[in-house]
């Protein structure tokens, strides 16, 4: 979810599609807290670890 977030965030300011750009910051700040959320070790949407 951050690689994708950073992808439209990068397309959205080259290409001036605000669209983009607003997905790709809501995607990079989502991710970021799943990521920070699964590296502290709590459960996120009810698993301890995904595959």
């Amino acid at each position: 979810m951050l690689v994708l977030g950073l992808i439209l965030l990068l397309l959205g300011i080259f290409l001036s599609v605000p669209i983009l750009y607003t997905i790709g910051i809501i995607l990079l700040v989502v991710g970021a807290a799943l990521w920070i959320l699964g590296a502290i070790g709590r459960p996120v949407g009810g698993r301890k670890v995904w595959f």
